[in-house]
């Protein structure tokens, strides 16, 4: 995706813009601005007590720099699924610059370029290909687990939660495993970038780490092309090669399938370990019963989200839980709010994987855009738990846990455990 001229790396305007913008949102923060706050450290390091702050303000509320905030349950819901809100700014406004440096395909596009593109994508995530998906995650599950225990003490997100979910995507578009570092490093990278641009320097990391992937599915789009296979890159060429999408539109899409099955399965992975040990007799009680595993996967969605927020534009003058939003609006839904609004979870700090209406979360979005690989992320997050559960009953950890400083993913990049003694 091409970058505005003010947004260029060569552009000494660009850190300048950067930091002005921070300093504005820092100064509304430093005056209790709770929506701002979201935005800067340390708030963002555990947001929940913000969430709290805003949901006692009302349903939306407003921030001095003009943005939205969708605080409880019901406005998030009705914001991701109202016809009313889109993910692209109505005609005569402008979406931030910084929060538009990487492109990913359908995640940010509305209809109809968004329902064509996700129905080209869709086949990746039937049914049958669950079925046929399991007993590979089941097998790279294992393996990981082999050499980490093996150990005694290892890295949960390095040597375990982070290998998994690249190694599955890697496998459902064809990339080969010698890949698989080189897609950690840059699935971090386009990660953070969710967050938007932080100076010139990562606006450099990011688009070198975009220039990386694109050369990569390049090539094995070229190779598939001379010899296609039953992966998700072989199906998407044949669809470029017969006009359904363009190579651009490929290479994007290719971008956002990566980026979507690793970031929100290594999330869940990682903060669903840490809430398990954390509450330890939730722990106890999944080691007693590894069946549990599916809604102890629930609760980690709504109890640590591993995607915080999303944005959406007001296209029309609308209401939301009652609270008038005028066109042209930018709404910041807190999905991580919502799955902690008391007006819809009874005691919703509490952490209990028996939890009956843990699934009512919104962790995955909603409406035209609730995410195609929810299937493949809660698949991948039970067969991980049940495992650790099942074969490290003592797992422990050794150290705190390492928090990346990113607002929209929530996420560890390092978390030392140890198997441990029961």
């Amino acid at each position: 995706m091409p970058l505005p001229d003010s947004l260029r790396p060569d552009s000494l305007r660009v850190d300048a813009q950067l930091r002005l913008a921070r300093g504005v949102s820092w100064a509304a923060a430093q005056r209790g601005d709770h929506p701002s706050r979201l935005l800067h450290w340390p708030w963002r390091e555990n947001p929940y007590p913000t969430y709290a702050r805003l949901r006692a303000r009302g349903p939306i509320v407003t921030s001095s720099l003009g943005f939205l905030s969708a605080n409880s349950h019901t406005a998030v819901r009705e914001v991701l699924r109202g016809r009313d809100f889109a993910v692209e700014p109505p005609e005569g406004f402008a979406s931030p610059d910084q929060f538009r440096v990487v492109a990913l395909s359908f995640l940010q596009m509305d209809a109809p370029e968004h329902t064509r593109l996700r129905a080209l994508a869709r086949p990746a995530f039937t049914p049958r290909r669950m079925r046929g998906y399991r007993s590979e995650i089941e097998k790279v599950t294992g393996e990981l687990l082999d050499r980490a225990l093996a150990r005694g003490g290892f890295d949960l997100m390095a040597d375990f939660a982070q290998k998994l979910p690249i190694a599955i995507i890697s496998r459902l578009l064809g990339v080969p495993e010698r890949d698989d570092a080189e897609f950690v490093r840059i699935g971090n990278l386009l990660g953070g970038a969710l967050d938007g641009a932080q100076s010139a320097r990562h606006l450099r990391q990011i688009q070198g780490a975009s220039a990386e992937l694109d050369a990569m599915f390049e090539r094995l789009m070229a190779e598939r092309r001379r010899d296609p296979r039953e992966d998700v890159i072989s199906a998407l060429v044949a669809d470029t090669d017969e006009g359904r999408m363009t190579a651009a539109e490929l290479r994007d899409m290719c971008r956002l399938l990566l980026l979507a099955g690793f970031e929100t399965t290594v999330n869940l992975i990682g903060n669903g370990t840490m809430a398990l040990l954390r509450h330890r007799d939730q722990w106890e009680r999944l080691v007693a019963d590894p069946g549990l595993a599916g809604g102890a996967v629930e609760e980690v969605l709504r109890f640590d989200s591993p995607v915080q927020l999303t944005g959406r534009w007001a296209r029309a003058d609308t209401e939301v839980d009652g609270v008038p939003v005028r066109r042209g609006g930018q709404v910041m839904a807190l999905i991580g709010s919502a799955n902690r609004d008391p007006g819809h979870f009874t005691d919703p700090d509490r952490f209990d994987i028996t939890r009956t209406d843990a699934g009512d979360h919104l962790a995955f979005s909603g409406g035209e855009h609730y995410c195609l690989g929810a299937p493949l992320a809660r698949l991948e997050g039970q067969i991980a738990l049940r495992a650790l559960a099942e074969r490290a009953p003592g797992l422990r950890p050794t150290a705190m846990p390492t928090r990346r400083r990113t607002l929209t993913v929530r996420s560890l990049s390092a978390f030392p455990v140890t198997t441990g003694s029961r």
